[in-house]
């Protein structure tokens, strides 16, 4: 169980940095990275664009996914990132939390889809789909909310090789996305209206 394997990492010796994590959870790492990067977004909050910078590395660690890297590579600097200190301690006991009653529900469904060159190509896509619809949409008006919780989504499927996740994870983030657009057209026509 990963939420386990994450609490065990979390409770063992030695520093728990950005590239510990990496090390430990190998090529899952990509997956729980993304649920990092976007968890925060996920969260029915107004970010007010706080957030975009951790978009666009989740579509960089994405764009290294597609190109085949089994090891994410990141700057040494990134590498060095603690994920220890009150703020993130809670955070990542809050995910712990989260992946464990999602567990409760999880079990490998289509396991043979999961891993493969393909596969990772399709995952990489989706998270690159969702991290711009999050990234675009408007600052202050929660439509990232959507678009981010189907990457967590999607990356937690990935993470438990449970296809059902995934379903409705893109269910999730295609209705974020729908969403941008039928709410942005109709501020545009809006605001042509005024004019």
């Amino acid at each position: 169980m990963l939420s386990h394997q994450l609490e065990r990492w979390l409770a063992s010796e030695g520093d728990k940095t950005l590239g510990g994590l990496i090390v430990v959870f190998e090529e899952k790492s990509f997956a729980l990275l993304f649920v990092l990067l976007l968890g925060v977004s996920a969260l029915p909050l107004p970010t007010g664009g706080a957030t975009h910078v951790f978009e666009i590395v989740a579509i960089l660690l994405a764009l290294q996914l597609i190109a085949g890297r089994d090891m994410i590579w990141m700057p040494k600097r990134w590498r060095g990132l603690q994920l220890a200190g009150k703020s993130r301690q809670r955070f990542l006991t809050t995910l712990i939390k989260v992946l464990r009653w999602l567990e409760r529900f999880s079990r490998p469904r289509l396991r043979f889809l999961f891993d493969h060159r393909l596969s990772n190509v399709v995952f990489g896509l989706l998270v690159i789909a969702g991290s711009l619809a999050a990234f675009l949409a408007p600052p202050f008006s929660g439509l990232d909310t959507l678009p981010s919780m189907g990457v967590v989504l999607l990356s937690i499927g990935v993470v438990l090789e449970d296809f059902a996740f995934v379903v409705v994870a893109i269910v999730v983030g295609a209705a974020g996305v729908l969403l941008e657009i039928v709410l942005g057209r109709a501020a545009v026509n809006g605001i042509k209206s005024l004019f």
